[in-house]
């Protein structure tokens, strides 16, 4: 994506702010996702990361039968274990235990269901290890805490990590771990470079995602974001990208999706590594702002999968916090044209029409955003021109999402 300025065609006639009459913006945005506004036993707002309401001291956890964070009690039903909460309000619900990473430098506030009585050991904590949530058992490789400075880098990765896990278990898609499955489980590896050892590079292979563990240090990722000359580079943004080619080789490659994808994207089947040199040697093509929604998409079709699907997951997780805390974007000034169902790649599709309010909906948002940040003299929160040509693309990757969400509903979530 090329940087939103000013400098920009105005909107077609007809694109500006809709007047009062129209839908706000909650009923245009149809993200496919619940909501990130949580809310303690005492009324007061609470947030993803919180394990402890600030106002009333109750305890809070992450639970994920409940996508959300959630006020807790200790558990007081006939047969509960000492330690054990259920979820506040409901006495004779299931019972939970702190994730053991709580009281670690990860501060992890999500729960693992207590064993009880009758149940299918398959339902409570297969595949995670010992005491551990799911988020945290996907983690295989954590820096090495003896290192000053290190618990802090691993905070904030977890802390990326777990907003990613809990917008894919939103999402309706398998979050598995290598111990559940050796095959096509996740495992998440967090790297320091050594002297005389290998550069760590930030990747995916097979279900393994690497990540060098310095970005977790805001200096540290600035500069390489100044010299790659990015608009955008966050932890959060490195998570969503690399799970997508995760996801690309579990939900598109072994698929009849793939016939799709290389109608949109291009063929995989293109030698990669000669790929990538070339875009490093060369550059993004002149056009690639027309076509990509980031430079580093044009290198290859893998790499335009990971950063759309990348940019879709940024997309649905903003829209839901604002839909969440009623944002509305109706009176905003456009500074660029809404879509049309002619940017589609499937116009007719039956829920086409709801992806077109989604993202003119994300438009209006952005311009918004944008707004706040210069505001408060900062850059654009939203640093992107979304071309058209990307905007199939979306659609394609919201229509996997959405048939695989589909797919889970019709069978127990994992818990």
């Amino acid at each position: 994506m090329g940087e939103q300025n000013d400098d920009r065609a105005e909107s077609k006639e007809g694109a500006a702010a809709p007047d009062n009459g129209a839908p706000s913006l909650a009923a245009e945005f149809q993200a496919p996702t619940v909501t990130r506004a949580y809310q303690c036993q005492c009324g007061r707002p609470v947030f993803l990361r919180n394990s402890r309401c600030l106002a009333c001291q109750t305890p809070l956890g992450y639970v994920i039968e409940r996508l959300g964070v959630v006020p807790l009690a200790p558990a007081t039903h006939e047969g509960a274990e000492p330690g054990t909460f259920t979820v506040f309000g409901d006495t004779g619900g299931r019972a939970y235990r702190h994730c053991a990473n709580l009281l670690t430098p990860a501060a992890c506030n999500w729960m693992v269901p207590a064993p009880r009585e009758g149940d299918d050991p398959a339902f409570n904590t297969a595949g995670l290890a010992p005491g551990m949530c799911l988020a945290c058992s996907v983690t295989r490789t954590i820096p090495d805490l003896s290192v000053e400075g290190n618990g802090a880098r691993w905070l904030s990765l977890e802390l990326a990590k777990r907003r990613l896990i809990s917008q894919l278990l939103a999402l309706g898609l398998p979050v598995l771990t290598r111990m559940s499955d050796p095959v096509h489980g996740l495992a998440f590896d967090f790297l320091r470079n050594i002297p005389g050892a290998p550069h760590v590079l930030t990747g995916h292979d097979t279900g393994v995602i690497t990540l060098d563990a310095a970005e977790a240090q805001d200096e540290v990722r600035e500069r390489i974001r100044a010299e790659m000359r990015e608009p955008y580079r966050t932890l959060l943004g490195h998570f969503r990208h690399e799970i997508g080619h995760y996801y690309w080789d579990l939900l598109v490659q072994p698929t009849p999706w793939i016939e799709g994808f290389r109608t949109l994207f291009g063929d995989e089947r293109e030698d990669y590594a000669a790929a990538l040199r070339k875009h490093y040697d060369n550059g993004a093509p002149p056009d690639w702002a027309s076509r990509y929604v980031t430079s580093y998409a044009s290198a290859h079709p893998w790499e335009d999968w990971a950063e759309t699907w990348a940019h879709y997951l940024h997309m649905a997780d903003t829209a839901d916090t604002a839909m969440s805390f009623g944002v509305d974007a109706r009176n905003v000034e456009l500074a660029s044209d809404l879509f049309e169902a002619a940017d589609l790649w499937q116009p007719d599709h039956p829920e086409a029409g709801r992806f077109l309010d989604f993202l003119n909906g994300w438009v209006r948002l952005t311009n918004v955003l944008n707004e706040l940040s210069r505001s408060m003299g900062q850059p654009d929160h939203y640093p992107f021109v979304l071309p058209r040509a990307a905007v199939g693309k979306l659609q394609f990757i919201h229509q996997v999402i959405a048939a695989q969400r589909a797919q889970t509903q019709a069978s127990p979530r994992f818990s």
